[in-house]
């Protein structure tokens, strides 16, 4: 596992009671050089998300990962409640092909 990897994973475990956590480096789906920490696809389930809406979501997750957030250029972000998470068979979007660019 990266350490960009590990700082997020780690940094969400301390902020969020975690019920369920998946975090991929997508980084190799686009074009980046080998072995790059540039991409994440995180998938959070936790019940801090209860009564906040998507955009209320995202905040508390980006301002927990400011320092991370410096050193990566996109986080995917798929945040459920347990019910939400349930709901959907426990699984998240997939995430897009990438579409080039030098990201």
């Amino acid at each position: 596992m990266s350490s960009i990897e590990n700082e997020i994973r780690e940094t969400i475990q301390r902020a969020f009671n975690v019920d369920h956590i998946e975090l991929e480096n997508e980084s190799y789906k686009h074009n980046v050089p080998q072995g790059s920490e540039s991409h994440f696809k995180m998938t959070l389930v936790s019940n801090a998300f209860t009564d906040k809406r998507a955009v209320q979501r995202h905040q508390l997750v980006y301002g927990a990962l400011t320092d991370q957030m410096q050193k990566i250029h996109a986080l995917a972000l798929h945040l459920y409640t347990d019910e939400e998470w349930e709901a959907r068979r426990f699984e998240s979007p997939q995430s897009p092909d990438c579409m080039g660019g030098g990201h």
